[in-house]
């Protein structure tokens, strides 16, 4: 069955109408990456697959990250009974980057639901591809060259702004990362790398750093640049983690919601 899609907005997401044999097989894996890195987000309705279908999917295009979950699959959600760092997803409310601390991010990822919640829990995603290429000249000159700090720690101010001692040295153990403002892709094009983890811009004062996060944050997640996921049993969402950020809006703690995610590894670097 050939691919047909539709723009969800004119910035990103698109829905992609298929069905599920075409998406095992692999024939359209090529076509559907390069949809995915020109509108950051895809969307599938009414798959109704299960997770050896999703990481069977998922294979077909890229390689599945090592470890991810139990056998590809990774369980979203705030009830800690069923997954034991719940309290350490409440930071996916603030919009972020998956793996910006490591060398190589995480190209894409994979996500469906298995219980939604009453109310609440949409998805929204932002194009920082589309942000950056938006930017004022000047503004892409004077962010050309900066680089930010990211940090687990950072991340975590937004969930605990009053963490314990133990807490904040707890996150300390894990390493920082110098990342550039402007990732310049192998592809030529730009985007911003921003989010939660990024902590402060290195050479410029905490003042000046807090300042220009929140504007450039605030920049790429105007309206145009974002597409909200309000979502379905039976759906499918793969988003560019490279070339977006994304967060989820508040659901109760004890709702059931239940998301199962399988991650791409990363193939370009960050640095």
């Amino acid at each position: 069955m050939a691919l047909t899609t539709r723009d969800l907005t004119p910035r990103i997401g698109s829905e992609i109408i298929t069905d599920i044999d075409t998406l095992l097989g692999g024939g359209e894996a090529q076509a559907i990456r390069d949809i995915l890195e020109q509108r950051g987000v895809v969307v599938f309705r009414d798959l109704d697959i299960d997770d050896a279908q999703q990481v069977a999917i998922a294979r077909t295009l890229g390689e599945c990250v090592e470890g991810e979950g139990e056998d590809g699959i990774y369980k979203i959600t705030f009830d800690e009974k069923v997954n034991a760092r719940a309290k350490y997803l409440q930071g996916s409310m603030f919009w972020h980057v998956d793996g910006s601390l490591q060398p190589y991010p995480n190209l894409a990822a994979l996500l469906r639901p298995v219980s939604l919640a009453a109310t609440g829990g949409d998805t929204e995603f932002c194009n920082t591809y589309a942000a950056y290429d938006d930017l004022p000249e000047e503004d892409k000159r004077a962010i050309a060259d900066l680089r930010a700090i990211h940090s687990a720690e950072s991340s975590q101010y937004y969930v605990r702004p009053e963490m314990s001692y133990e807490e904040i040295c707890f996150w300390q153990q894990s390493p920082t990362k110098s990342c550039p403002i402007v990732w310049t892709h192998r592809s030529g094009r730009k985007s911003l790398v921003l989010g939660a983890s990024a902590d402060y811009v290195e050479g410029v004062s905490v003042e000046e750093s807090r300042a220009l996060l929140a504007k450039l944050r605030d920049w790429a997640t105007q309206p145009q640049y974002v597409y909200r996921h309000k979502w379905r049993m039976g759906d499918l969402v793969i988003w560019s983690n490279t070339g977006t950020m994304h967060r989820v809006l508040p659901y109760a703690a004890d709702s059931g919601r239940l998301m199962h995610r399988t991650i791409l590894a990363g193939e370009e670097p960050l640095h």
